[in-house]
């Protein structure tokens, strides 16, 4: 398959511009990254999932939206090896990580 055309590594892509989102928060908290390299590496469907799932642990755990966001992204990107249709909901909860940090700095401009 074209990798441009590959719904792991876009998911992988797109959760992977909002992982230090997660990381700046929550430094000590690898469980995002480790579903973005299990995503990366083509793991098999009982490693993603698992991964997935610690992802999505990590941002239940979380209490900063935007993390939580970026957390999520991260779990949707491992999910996508098991279920190609995870891919758009990695894709949304970055855009929605990467919203909410714009969000953030532009209130601090305003004041």
């Amino acid at each position: 398959m074209d990798e441009s055309k590959n719904p792991v590594l876009f998911a992988a892509d797109c959760a992977e511009q909002v992982l230090p989102i997660f990381e700046s928060a929550y430094p000590t908290d690898d469980r995002p990254r480790k579903a973005i390299e299990a995503a990366r590496s083509g793991a098999s469907v009982p490693a993603a999932r698992a991964a997935a799932f610690a992802a999505h642990a990590a941002a239940r755990a979380a209490t900063d939206i935007a993390a939580v966001y970026a957390a999520r992204a991260a779990g949707h990107a491992a999910a996508t090896i098991h279920v190609a249709a995870h891919a758009p909901h990695a894709a949304a909860y970055a855009a929605k990580a990467a919203l909410e940090v714009k969000k953030r700095s532009e209130g601090l401009r305003r004041v």
